[in-house]
């Protein structure tokens, strides 16, 4: 499976320019990759307390993202500001190349930045297969919860975390990164966004492709501009597992 990561800033509550910018990147890449991962909140960046920016799964985004992926035949995944039954949510999506869409909405709500004050926490994880290979879809912040980001009897090969995670704890969202890896044996996507937002707060990106054993696949320039294509294989996650399969002395979790 060809996997692209797009690292790049995010205009501001801006959807129209994300919009456009993002259509022309997926252009470029149409026919050269397979899956596309874009940042956390993709089309407004962290807008937490502009809950006007809110769609629901009828609006402009989604109807765009589902157009993309069927004209230039790939797939897509990312979050995106949602709202549903008068509740708004950080809604992770994967959209297929034929316009089929899979949802998902970020479990853990970063309190520190007032997300909770404004948005509804998920209930469910999302799993899609594609390629062969299964894949989770969890949200930024979540990348800080191991329990929730588990993967039981290796229900998948792929966890991604589309982020906007700020460069002044950067240090951590690497080492979590790996730390997810190696824990759930998969392989693990981070996309983050560079640049500074509204409120003044800069991201450098550190966007990364990381194996099952936290060994770098991609690796992304510090605050610049950049997308990545890889051709990931499961063959080598798949006998890591069987030969080290530390998988099967996992504990069980419940959550509540």
């Amino acid at each position: 499976m060809r996997i692209t990561l797009i690292q790049d800033t995010i205009f501001w509550a801006d959807k129209a320019a994300n919009l456009q910018k993002t259509g022309e990147q997926l252009a470029a890449l149409a026919g050269q990759t397979d899956l596309v991962v874009l940042p956390e909140m993709f089309s407004t960046g962290f807008c937490t307390g502009k809950i006007q920016l809110a769609e629901t799964m009828d609006g402009k985004t989604v109807q765009t993202l589902k157009g993309w992926a069927q004209e230039y035949n790939l797939a897509i995944t990312g979050s995106f500001i949602a709202t549903e039954n008068g509740n708004i949510y950080n809604r992770a999506f994967f959209v297929f190349p034929t316009g089929t869409i899979e949802t998902a909405d970020k479990r853990h709500l970063f309190s520190v930045g007032g997300e909770h004050n404004h948005f509804s926490a998920g209930d469910k994880r999302m799993i899609v297969n594609y390629c062969g290979f299964n894949i989770c879809v969890l949200v930024c912040y979540d990348v800080r919860f191991p329990v929730w980001s588990r993967n039981e009897n290796n229900e998948y090969d792929l966890l991604v975390y589309p982020a906007n995670f700020p460069q002044k704890r950067i240090n951590e969202w690497d080492i979590l990164l790996q730390a997810r890896a190696i824990e759930n044996q998969a392989y693990v996507c981070g996309v983050n966004r560079i640049g500074t937002d509204g409120l003044g707060i800069d991201y450098d990106g550190h966007s990364t492709l990381i194996d099952f054993r936290a060994n770098t696949i991609l690796n992304f320039p510090e605050n610049a501009k950049f997308i990545q294509t890889y051709d990931l294989q499961l063959e080598p996650l798949q006998r890591y597992r069987e030969k080290f399969p530390v998988w099967k002395d996992a504990d069980a979790f419940e959550i509540k």
